[in-house]
């Protein structure tokens, strides 16, 4: 990237980088981290300046600006009046609004001590920091542990201690400018492409001499303000977006962040340290979101919503599933609630998709009742018009979601000859469809996304358990799980997995809504009652199937038979398929 212009700080000429047109549009200031320079943002810089006036500039030490050779030029001060001359830049071209702040690493710890001066905050219109926290902030922070003493407070302490390692390395004279000196950009590349996932981004031409020189913002800073942290606190809208595969930075860091912030939005991202990098769409995303919803625009999203809940909690997020995003179908009853009730118990927000939209909501509120954001939404899965309309209406509102279940389905039993082409017709659309039209679109976004996503299409164990009984239900769920292993197979490279789960007899109101077809009415009531005790007789309650799903999520993992009869069943098929087929010949239910 070539510098826009260059900007005198004292004896030093930083490279400042513009896109955009600055009248009439929010302006938004990006500072990257270390070992970085600003063509960490480039792809950012050129989705934002659509509709942003984008500025970003190399700090001292790297890119195209001046390289300070003693570790004393590189203190906070002095990077805090290399933002004022940046600032008294900017206001040139944009008539003296304040900035929106985004920043990465280094950039968000330095960054803190702007926001968190009186007389610098006003300059900001807002800050979003990833994978940067205050110095004084994590001072108190480490001290507040110790202090407690308890056995998991010194457990989260030597975690963060263990995750800075490479802190205490950089205090050693000379040890990292000679390896970055002897570095090869190519092998940093190898190893942010293996470590972190990135595969796409090229590294910045003056890498080795970012790594050399930016070295000294550690040393000339950390181990001060460890030693003796200040209080900071700051009135901005702070969003916190944080990266749940951070290398560097462990959760609980953010533990009682409202204490300093109290205008505070969190939202947590499926990604590693260099989220702009991995998900530039992400990063995009929410920092547009954000400012439109500080700026009072039009079209704020049920995002912002949710970010700001979290940051309201003052607590680190718990639970396998914290800070993601759920979306069940058939969440109004059955395997659908007991499984969007579980995940907000593991910290997740939940969108409870059902026909009936009065026993969505009512998931929806008992997801609520466990302190998590929760929506619902009326949606005929096997309508595609209807279910392009929500996929829609998720990206548009809440985001790319991380978990799909695909839960939504209709019984029929009967002879297969006296299954109609309209019975046929409607079993196809819900039961398979509906999985169809849920992996597919909600597949893409992950995939576009970049997303670590997951979805789980629920089947049964009649798709491999033939039966007179169920021949199109059967059928329907045996397309299923066909399909889970075709799509599982070509969204491995996208890093998204599908996981199949077919559960046995277990205990829904799918047995009292099962059309029997050929026969009265009468008759077709009696068997639904058969139905209905046999299944709670083998009392498989719909909270197994629920943990069996979290489970699959948790791991990973592909098909995942339910009970015992699911399992003997697979099992049989595989020993001896002859005398399963022979017991397929046995009505059941006669």
């Amino acid at each position: 990237m070539t510098p826009t212009r260059f900007v005198t700080s004292g004896d030093v000429r930083l490279a400042l980088y513009t896109w955009g047109q600055p009248t009439g549009r929010p302006t938004v200031l990006l500072l990257h981290g270390y070992p970085d320079s600003a063509h960490v943002w480039r792809e950012v810089a050129e989705q934002l300046a659509v509709d942003h006036y984008v500025v970003a500039y190399d700090v001292r030490g790297a890119g195209q600006s001046t390289r300070p050779e003693n570790t004393a030029d590189y203190v906070l001060s002095f990077l805090q009046r290399d933002m004022e001359a940046v600032l008294d830049a900017v206001a040139e071209d944009n008539r003296g609004k304040p900035v929106h702040l985004v920043a990465h690493d280094w950039g968000s710890i330095q960054s803190w001590e702007f926001v968190c001066d009186e007389r610098l905050e006003q300059r900001f219109a807002s800050f979003t920091s990833m994978s940067g926290p205050c110095l004084d902030h994590v001072g108190h922070w480490l001290r507040d542990r110790l202090r407690k003493g308890a056995r998991h407070d010194l457990a989260l302490v030597a975690s963060q201690l263990s995750h800075s390692w490479y802190i205490g390395m950089f205090q050693l004279p000379g040890l990292a400018p000679a390896l970055f000196r002897m570095g090869d950009p190519a092998v940093m590349q190898r190893r942010l492409a293996t470590r972190e996932g990135v595969t796409h981004a090229e590294p910045s031409p003056t890498f080795g001499l970012d790594g050399r020189y930016g070295v000294n913002l550690y040393r000339a800073n950390v181990l001060q303000r460890l030693r003796q942290p200040t209080v900071r606190r700051t009135g901005l809208p702070v969003h916190l977006v944080c990266s749940r595969g951070d290398h560097y930075m462990i959760p609980e860091i953010w533990d009682s962040l409202t204490e300093w912030a109290p205008n505070l939005y969190r939202s947590e991202v499926d990604s590693t340290h260099w989220l702009q990098l991995i998900q530039p769409g992400e990063v995009v995303r929410h920092v547009r979101d954000f400012v439109r919803h500080v700026e009072g625009g039009a079209g704020t999203t049920l995002a912002i919503e949710r970010a700001r809940h979290d940051g309201r909690r003052g607590r680190a997020l718990t639970g396998s599933q914290r800070g993601k995003l759920v979306l069940v179908t058939g969440a109004g009853s059955g395997f659908g609630r007991e499984t969007a009730l579980l995940f907000a118990r593991e910290g997740a927000d939940v969108l409870a998709v059902d026909l009936n939209a009065d026993t969505a909501e009512e998931t929806a509120q008992r997801c609520r009742a466990l302190g998590r954001s929760a929506w619902s939404r009326q949606v005929d899965v096997g309508d595609p018009a209807a279910m392009h309309a929500l996929a829609a209406w998720v990206q548009q509102q809440l985001g790319t979601p991380d978990v799909v279940v695909n839960n939504a389905g209709i019984g029929l039993a009967g002879s297969f000859f006296d299954t109609t082409d309209a019975d046929w017709d409607r079993l196809l659309r819900v039961n398979l469809g509906g999985v169809i039209l849920g992996s597919r679109l909600f597949g893409q976004q992950m995939k576009d996304a970049k997303r670590r996503g997951h979805i789980v299409n629920v089947a049964s164990m009649a798709a491999f358990t033939p039966s007179r009984t169920v021949a199109a239900y059967a059928t329907t769920k045996a397309a299923v799980r066909m399909l889970s292993d075709c799509v599982r197979a070509e969204l491995a490279d996208d890093g998204v997995h599908v996981s199949t789960i077919c559960p046995g007899f277990s205990i829904t109101n799918i047995t009292q809504t099962t059309r029997f077809v050929g026969r009265s009415a009468a008759d077709e009531a009696e068997q639904q009652q058969k139905a209905t005790r046999l299944y709670q007789r083998r009392n498989l309650r719909p909270e197994a199937i629920a943990r069996a799903i979290l489970s699959a999520v948790e791991h990973r993992r592909d098909d995942v038979p339910v009970g015992t009869e699911a399992h003997g069943a697979r099992l049989l098929g595989r020993l001896s398929p002859t005398l399963l087929r022979r017991l397929a010949r046995v009505e059941l239910g006669a």
